[in-house]
């Protein structure tokens, strides 16, 4: 009999053949381990480790080395498997890179939608494969230009709008039937999104030919990014708005981005990032079920998630291992979803600008490149990598490119899309993938008991978890514990000079010109009409999209349409703060 036939013979013997090499394995694995220990105690008395204990940028605690026993309890088909197939620990598409690299999407937005614009078009030429859009503070808060508490802010983080003019001008030359957009925009988004919507039609584009993303995710901003405007529940009720619409009338759109990124920016650690940004997803399904009656799998595959790239690298790929993992389970057992295409874990991811340091800032190109490497390893469907220049001014287009190279350099030349989900099987990979995942639970099992994630919040929970969390790391920081290249260590005194974008201040007074000129020629009657009109939708409980894109379409103004929801729903007061 040759070598293969006799394997074959015992593979069909069943389960007596897995269990005597899984044994024998892990009966050699302890016996070297065993021999190892003694030849690392008598290597450590002769050089001591350079540290007493390694962890995470989390503060996990790393091993100094994985074995089978590590992972002993997993189990191959139930918990690995193949990508493509439950539980999508190796990714949700059979073919992994090699059908399709992931969508490059840089982040952008500055100054006015005609200043954008110009940007947009240098990336989509430069290979950019989808647009993300970055607003200013007043539009983020649903403030206009010309408000007073929008005074010297205007365009300065990102693109100024204020009607649908703006939102044309910003759109011009790019084709929506072909182009994706993402648009992180949160307490506005109903608002934002009926722009987009009137837009492509005033361009002859349906709203079923459209695609993108609105972040639309107000849980996580209670947590951590803070732009909010009216109360959790309010809010979650126009999120589920939203996701209704989109579900009836524009079906390749992700009505919402469920955001772990500015949790991590706020100083969480990468189980809690994890853990918090799916009991907010699982919060989201709830309410979608509960208030609107949609079937599950009417728009769970829709749903998108949107992560951090930290720089421990293995850290970050085990935390977007496990995430998939996490949420198969959750839309399989928890929802009883049946279409496989539900139970798929969608992310986009940022590499963090935590990470950056405004010391020596030409470092945040190699912190850039390995946190876009993780994101990659880790499965991600889309990528924004960081500038160089991000934690000092607005990104410049020299700046803007070399974060674009990094991820075509990336696609292109190390050949890391040649297979998929490659770390699969480490030890140490498994081992740390199956350690988040467990905490994680536990986590969000304790929210549960709280009675979900709103209630979480107003008890103060997440937000106090994230704040001890950045009071450790800061503390590890201040000790030496953890390193920060040019600033706790190899710091020099020499400066880095690089160029500062800066906004000119007449963006502001020209963009507070072209507002007022919008409303004196608009119909003000119309305007009013729409926004009483938006305002009953709010207090009787329809849907509020459609008299949103009526009311944009009239000229009314983001504010405008933000003071109707103050109005119907009140304004939310940090407890935190006041």
């Amino acid at each position: 009999m040759s070598r293969r036939a006799f394997f074959n013979s015992l593979l069909e013997g069943g389960d007596w053949v897995t269990v005597y090499f899984t044994k024998n394995t892990l009966n050699q694995s302890k016996e070297l381990s065993d021999k190892w220990e003694e030849e690392v105690r008598q290597t450590v008395a002769r050089t001591p480790d350079q540290k007493a204990r390694c962890s995470t940028v989390s503060d996990l605690e790393i091993k100094r080395l994985y074995t089978p026993e590590d992972i002993e309890k997993t189990d191959f088909a139930r918990d690995i498997g193949v990508p493509g197939e439950f539980p999508f620990l190796r990714g949700n598409q059979a073919t992994g890179y090699r059908g399709r690299y992931w969508t490059f999407r840089m982040f952008s937005g500055m100054g006015s939608a005609k200043d954008t614009n110009a940007r947009w078009h240098m990336l989509l030429k430069e290979g950019n494969a989808g647009l993300s859009t970055a607003f200013d503070f007043p539009t983020l808060m649903g403030y206009d230009s010309d408000s007073p508490k929008a005074r010297g802010e205007c365009g300065r983080c990102g693109v100024a709008i204020d009607t649908l003019d703006d939102f044309r001008t910003l759109m011009e030359g790019i084709p929506m039937d072909k182009v994706t957009t993402s648009m992180t925009i949160n307490p506005p988004a109903t608002a934002l999104w009926a722009m987009y919507c009137a837009a492509a039609e005033s361009k002859g584009v349906s709203l079923a030919q459209i695609g993108g993303t609105i972040q639309n995710d107000m849980l996580k901003e209670f947590i951590a990014q803070k732009t909010f405007m009216c109360p959790p529940e309010p809010s979650v009720r126009l999120i589920s708005d939203t996701v209704e619409f989109g579900t009836k009338y524009v079906p390749n759109w992700n009505t919402i981005s469920i955001s772990g990124y500015h949790i991590r920016e706020a100083g969480s650690t990468a189980i809690q990032e994890l853990a918090f940004t799916l009991r907010d997803g699982i919060e989201y399904v709830e309410d979608v079920i509960r208030r609107k009656g949609l079937d599950v799998d009417e728009f769970a595959p829709r749903l998108s998630f949107f992560f951090n790239a930290h720089i421990d690298f293995f850290e970050e790929i085990c935390k977007m291992r496990a995430a998939r993992r996490i949420w198969a389970r959750v839309m399989r057992d928890r929802f009883h979803a049946k279409n496989p295409r539900s139970w798929w874990m969608r992310f986009h991811t940022q590499t963090a600008g935590c990470s950056l340091t405004a010391q020596q800032p030409y470092n945040n190109v190699v912190r850039t490149a390995v946190e876009a490497l993780a994101a990659v390893l880790g499965g991600t469907q889309s990528l924004h990598t960081n500038s160089l220049d991000e934690v000092l001014c607005l990104p410049s287009d020299h700046a803007v490119e070399i974060a674009l190279r990094t991820q075509q350099i990336l696609a292109e030349e190390t050949g890391v899309a040649n297979t998929i989900d490659p770390l699969a099987g480490s030890y140490f990979v498994e081992s740390l993938t199956n350690k988040m995942e467990e905490e994680a639970w536990a986590y969000i099992e304790k929210i549960d008991a709280m009675g979900g994630m709103v209630a979480a919040i107003e008890k103060g929970f997440p937000q106090l978890e994230i704040a001890d969390a950045a009071y450790r790391f800061q503390q590890q920081i201040d000790a030496g514990e953890k390193t920060m290249v040019g600033v706790n260590k190899y710091a020099n005194s020499a400066k880095q000079e690089i160029p500062v974008q800066d906004i000119n201040p007449q963006v502001e007074e020209e963009q507070i010109a072209r507002l007022a000129a919008v409303k004196r020629r608009r119909d003000s009657r119309a305007v009013k009409r729409d926004l009483d009109e938006l305002k009953s939708a709010c207090k009787t409980g329809k849907n509020v999209m459609p008299f949103c894109i009526q009311a944009v379409k009239d000229l009314a103004t983001v504010q405008e349409i933000c003071d109707v929801y103050r109005e119907a729903f009140g304004e939310y007061r940090d407890p935190g703060l006041y």
